[in-house]
């Protein structure tokens, strides 16, 4: 299984911050925030790790992140995507990375607190898809799960919905097989002009190959100003508590 970390983008909504650094390199606490979720891959026994990355500030993971020292790691990979277009986009840069390998793939500003250990083991003989939904109490703003009126089937992934069809938010931790390139091939763009992780996640759910995986532990989304305090209010509060 190999690791993929989506760190790109611009992070326009935390200017002046990213003026002059990338989002993913901020401090959340005591460390870079896509320390994160290169742990959350370490620790499910994920070694051989890409951290796609762009934009003017790119250069500036090599000198934060090294070869990986600071997880135990004997060398980290880099990819670099120009420009911007979508969660699908990025992960395109990783096709001669995973090979015919399956990918386990974190978005940089994702802090998961869950062992994910035992569903990147489970994943390997079965193929196809799995993502991660997280209960939350404001599903409207996310991407969230219908599912089947009998069963728990997955029946749509729905958008920002303004009924929302459950309370289980799509979260940023996906799990695909080594056919995810070409189903990537055949995306068309959305109305923001961007190939959607959403559009890759229904391709496999066309082919009954989507499966969900729920969270129980700690899920934040830190690409806000809001959301960047709140996760260092907590990791400060859990280590001196």
């Amino acid at each position: 299984m190999k690791g993929i970390v989506l760190a790109g983008g611009l992070g326009t909504r935390l200017h002046p911050l990213t003026k002059a650094t990338n989002k993913h390199l901020l401090p959340i606490y005591d460390v870079p925030m896509v320390y994160y979720p290169i742990r959350t891959l370490v620790n499910a026994g994920v070694r051989d790790i890409l951290v796609v990355t762009g934009g003017p500030h790119a250069g500036d993971f090599i000198r934060v992140l090294r070869n990986g020292e600071d997880f135990g790691l004997k060398g980290l990979n880099y990819a670099y995507q120009e420009g911007e277009g979508g969660i699908a986009v990025a992960l395109s840069m990783a096709e001669s990375f995973v090979g015919g390998d399956s990918c386990v793939v974190v978005l940089g500003d994702n802090i998961i607190a869950d062992d994910i250990s035992s569903a990147v083991r489970d994943f390997r003989p079965m193929g196809g898809a799995k993502i991660f939904v997280k209960e939350v109490e404001d599903p409207e703003r996310f991407g969230v799960v219908e599912y089947e009126p009998v069963g728990n089937e997955v029946r749509d992934i729905v958008e920002k919905p303004e009924v929302p069809p459950s309370n289980d938010a799509v979260i940023g931790l996906y799990m695909y097989d080594n056919t995810v390139f070409d189903k990537i091939r055949t995306l068309e763009p959305s109305n923001r002009d961007e190939l959607e992780v959403t559009d890759l996640n229904r391709a496999y759910l066309e082919e009954g190959k989507l499966s969900v995986k729920r969270i129980h532990g700690t899920w934040m989304d830190c690409g806000t100003f809001d959301s960047l305090a709140n996760a260092t209010t907590k990791f400060y509060e859990d280590r001196n508590e």
